[in-house]
């Protein structure tokens, strides 16, 4: 549901169909709601027949942006750049070491994130004068979203707030920035780009 920001991150050792189906799985396991959709980018690596085909066997929408709209992919990958690059960066990661830092600490990004960082939805658009004029609701976290939609069950919403409870943003964030440090340590030097 668009509404409430989600955001579920997954690593994967390659992008081969079996860790790609392995990831989307455990990301539906982990949603408060049924997964319905699925946007992604015009990646040839990632649009491929065999996920379209599962796409359609669990009854998930699949869309993409439309090509030659160069407008279009920055909503895709809009979560993206504000989760996962920039926290994971653009360097590469080899080593079985890296793959599982890596794990952890998109586990602490999507706590974090859905549970701690709000957000605001655009509601309207209005255009005055020649202007537009954009109108958003509170900022709130997926959180606080997914406990205030009608259509989520109780029984959910209650085990959301028994995790919310256990969890300490602070702590969380400590957690987040010595992983990341921790993974930037062990990322493959590329030829020709110079680390600080």
């Amino acid at each position: 549901m668009r509404s409430f920001s989600q955001a579920e991150i997954e690593t994967l050792k390659n992008r081969a169909q079996v860790w790609t189906f392995s990831a989307l799985e455990e990301i539906r396991r982990r949603l408060p709601f049924p997964l319905r959709g699925l946007d992604c980018d015009n990646d040839s690596a990632f649009i491929n027949h065999h996920l379209f085909r599962w796409c359609q066997e669990q009854g998930i929408i699949f869309t993409r942006s439309r090509p030659y709209q160069k407008n279009d992919n920055c909503h895709v990958e809009q979560r993206n750049w504000t989760v996962a690059r920039k926290y994971l960066g653009y360097f590469r990661y080899d080593t079985e070491e890296a793959l599982e830092v890596m794990r952890e600490l998109t586990r602490l990004l999507s706590l974090y994130v859905n549970f701690f960082r709000p957000s605001m939805k655009l509601k309207e658009k209005r255009q005055k004068d020649g202007r537009i004029r954009r109108i958003y609701d509170q900022p709130r976290t997926p959180y606080q979203r997914v406990l205030e939609h009608p259509k989520i069950p109780e029984e959910t919403k209650e085990r959301l707030r028994k995790q919310y409870e256990e969890l300490n943003p602070a702590e969380l964030r400590r957690k987040i920035l010595h992983l990341q440090q921790k993974l930037f340590g062990l990322a493959t030097p590329v030829k020709g780009v110079e680390y600080e």
